[in-house]
């Protein structure tokens, strides 16, 4: 079920409003949900990239310790892709 602005507290309406002042490239959408719907995003909802399946060989221990890593709500494929956005991220700003 959907919330209705007036039905927020004023400390979400706060927090809303910090982040409609930022500028796109300052909000950090990695823990965001996949949006599925061009429409509604076209509308202003929030879009986060659908991904990819592919065939992908990494080495052995690598995939062993992702596996066993402690995690936090997320399987060690989601892990990956977050090590890889990391990484491409901190080498954008590099380059």
């Amino acid at each position: 079920m959907k919330k209705a602005i007036s039905d927020l507290t004023p400390t979400q309406r706060a927090e809303i409003d910090a982040l409609s002042a930022l500028p796109d490239d300052k909000i950090d959408t990695r823990e965001m949900t996949e949006q599925r719907d061009w429409n509604s995003a076209r509308r202003g909802a929030l879009f986060r990239p659908v991904k990819q399946q592919i065939t992908l060989r990494l080495d052995a221990d690598l995939i062993d310790w992702f596996r066993r890593r402690p995690l936090r709500e997320e399987g060690y494929q989601t892990s990956i892709n977050r090590a890889l956005r990391e990484y491409v991220e901190q080498h954008d700003r590099d380059g």
